[in-house]
């Protein structure tokens, strides 16, 4: 199961109201989901929190005992969380001590290898991929390099020019792997992504900016030439969108999953083999619509309670009369 930026509302910008509701929705979307389809593994792609790269240590503290609840699993199903920028802050934001906490909650390192079935899982810190040199910046690439020879030695284990360059290195699934990230790969925008969680007509042309918006075109290449892999799943622009990478590797951006951001949330279940996989979309109810129910069932409550009280006009006396009828049986 993969889902995105459910940004949980903090105690700065975070109205008590809205944090009571998105979360009341997001939690009995979550719960209802795993027990629906129990999913062997859940994937959120970063930005799990709204405030955390404000956040000090009581308010952080106070957002992840409300994830945990939120969010809370069997032992039947592992969670793993990927960074995102407001999780740690964009790279001018970025510090050693807020990656620290979120590594120290989630158990994420900013280039993490994840094996499961045969099926090669990697995790990036991509808010760390801005190519400037800084400290966080060059250990992210370090890792994630040693990643790459490490996987390219388990599919190239037959080629004897491979053998004496891998010879110590731990031999993993020979899959080709699936790249977990918060930002997506560069694209100029959402003008060729379609479907109806999409972003919306009037924001599909708008130029994506490198490094704040997508990752920069040097950070997407790299990525793909490391690892080669088979399918690519991100978030951060909150809107669905399929795009195609060297004309032949996909890349699916997850939409939010909290209704503060979108009218029609959604998330992806996945079925993956080491050699092939199977996506399908499974969208929540349209906020919209539930909005319009509560205000049709409240609107009727209102008639029947007035009715029952012989205050309404005679327009009404319809309602008075099934009143007195139910009264009377």
């Amino acid at each position: 199961m993969f889902l995105s930026d459910t940004h949980l509302l903090g105690e700065i910008e975070g109205h008590w109201l809205d944090k009571l509701r998105r979360e009341w929705q997001m939690e009995r979307a979550f719960q209802t989901a795993l027990s629906l389809l129990v999913p062997d593994i859940v994937f959120i792609l970063g930005d799990v929190f709204d405030e955390g790269k404000w956040s000090f240590s009581q308010a952080w503290a106070d957002d992840v005992r409300r994830f945990q609840k939120m969010f809370r699993h069997p032992v039947c199903t592992e969670l793993m969380v990927v960074v995102g920028n407001h999780d740690i802050g964009f790279h001018y934001e970025m510090t050693a001590y807020k990656l620290k906490r979120f590594a120290k909650v989630f158990n994420f390192t900013s280039g993490k290898l994840i094996t499961r079935k045969g099926v090669n899982f990697v995790m990036v810190n991509s808010v760390a991929l801005e190519g400037d040199g800084c400290t966080i910046c060059s250990r992210a690439e370090a890792k994630l390099m040693k990643l790459s020879h490490k996987l390219n030695c388990s599919q190239q284990q037959e080629e004897n020019h491979s053998k004496k360059r891998c010879s110590d290195v731990e031999q993993l699934p020979a899959s080709e792997p699936i790249l977990l990230q918060h930002y997506p790969l560069y694209r100029r925008n959402d003008a060729e992504c379609a479907g109806e969680d999409s972003a919306l007509p009037e924001e599909k042309n708008i130029p994506f900016k490198e490094k704040y918006d997508v990752l920069s075109r040097e950070a997407s290449q790299k990525l793909l030439w490391w690892f080669h892999p088979r399918l690519i799943l991100s978030g951060h622009t909150h809107s669905a969108c399929e795009a195609l990478h060297n004309g032949k590797i996909p890349e699916i951006s997850v939409p939010s999953f909290s209704w503060r951001n979108r009218n029609n949330p959604s998330f992806i279940m996945g079925s993956i083999t080491p050699t092939n996989f199977s996506l399908y979309k499974c969208f929540l109810p349209l906020e919209s619509r539930v909005v319009t129910i509560y205000c049709v069932a409240g609107a009727l409550l209102g008639v029947l309670i007035l009715a029952h009280l012989q205050l309404l006009n005679p327009p009404f006396y319809f309602a008075q009369h099934l009143i007195r009828k139910h009264k009377a049986v």
